[in-house]
C-alpha cells in the first residue's frame, strides 16, 4: 500500500482506520499480541501518512485488496466551501470602558473593524462563517486589548504593530500541512497603543472531543492487550 503524499499529515480518521486493520489482523492470527501492541501504539503516535502505511503494508484489507489512505474520508476535516459566501452578521465591534465578544456561530464580514478604548474584546473564528474567502480584520486598541482565536487549519496572516504595547504574531501563518483546502485567507492588521492584540490558535471543541476519544481508545486497547494472555504460549 503506497501513497502519493507520504508527508501529508495523518488525520484521526486515518489513524483509526489503521487501528481497525490491525485489530482485524490480530483476530485472524496474522499478528501476535506483541506485534499488535507495538503497531497500535505507533499508529496513534503517527503524524504523517508515511508513518502509518508501513504498519499495514504486509496485511490485507477487508475484501483482500489494498486501499490507499486517501480513500478514507476524514470527518474531522472542515468543509470551508459551505462556510464561505454567507451574508455577514457583524461588520465591526466597539468597546469603551467595557468589552465585546464575537464567538460561536456568526458570519464575519469581508472587512471587520474592532475598536477598543480602555476595554477588551474577543473575536473567535473557530466556528465562524465568512462573507468572502479573503477577510481583513482591523484591530485598534488604546489602553485595552483584543484577543483573536483561530483554528489550526485556517490561514491567518498578522500584519499589525504596537507602540508601548504588542501585536502578537503567535497565531500567524501556521503549519502549512495543517491548513485546510479552501480555507479563508484572514489578514489581521491594525495598531495597538499602550495595549495589545493577541492572536492564538486553538482546536475547535469538536476536534478536542475527537482527539480525546481517540486517545482514550488507544489507552484502553493498550491496557487490554497488556493483560491478555498469549494463546500460543
Amino acid at each position: 500500500m503506497t501513497s502519493d503524499l507520504p508527508d501529508m499529515r495523518a488525520s484521526d480518521a486515518e489513524r483509526e482506520r489503521i487501528a481497525e486493520l490491525l485489530r482485524n489482523a490480530v483476530a485472524e492470527g496474522r499478528l501476535d499480541m506483541d506485534e499488535f501492541g507495538e503497531r497500535l501504539d505507533a499508529a496513534y503516535k503517527a503524524r504523517t501518512r508515511g508513518e502509518l502505511e508501513p504498519l499495514v503494508r504486509d496485511l490485507p484489507t477487508p475484501g483482500g485488496s489494498p486501499a490507499p489512505l486517501a480513500a478514507a474520508p476524514d470527518p474531522g476535516t472542515m468543509d470551508y466551501a459551505r462556510r464561505i459566501g454567507q451574508p455577514p452578521t457583524s461588520k465591526g465591534a466597539f468597546a469603551f470602558w467595557s468589552g465585546f465578544g464575537r464567538k460561536g456561530t456568526w458570519t464575519v464580514a469581508r472587512r471587520f473593524t474592532a475598536v477598543v478604548l480602555q476595554g477588551g474584546g474577543e473575536i473567535d473564528l473557530r466556528d465562524a462563517d465568512f462573507e468572502g474567502r479573503d477577510t481583513v480584520i482591523r484591530c485598534f486598541t488604546l489602553m485595552g486589548g483584543i484577543h483573536i482565536t483561530a483554528p489550526p487549519d485556517m490561514h491567518v496572516d498578522v500584519r499589525g504593530f504596537g507602540f508601548m504595547g504588542g501585536f502578537g504574531e503567535a497565531g500567524s501563518g501556521g503549519d502549512p500541512d495543517d491548513i485546510a483546502p479552501g480555507s479563508p485567507r484572514v489578514i489581521v492588521t491594525g495598531f495597538a497603543l499602550m495595549g495589545g492584540v493577541g492572536v492564538e490558535r486553538k482546536l475547535r471543541r469538536a476536534d478536542k472531543q475527537r482527539l480525546k476519544q481517540a486517545r482514550k481508545r488507544g489507552r484502553l486497547e493498550k491496557r487490554e492487550d497488556g493483560g491478555a494472555p498469549d494463546e500460543r504460549a
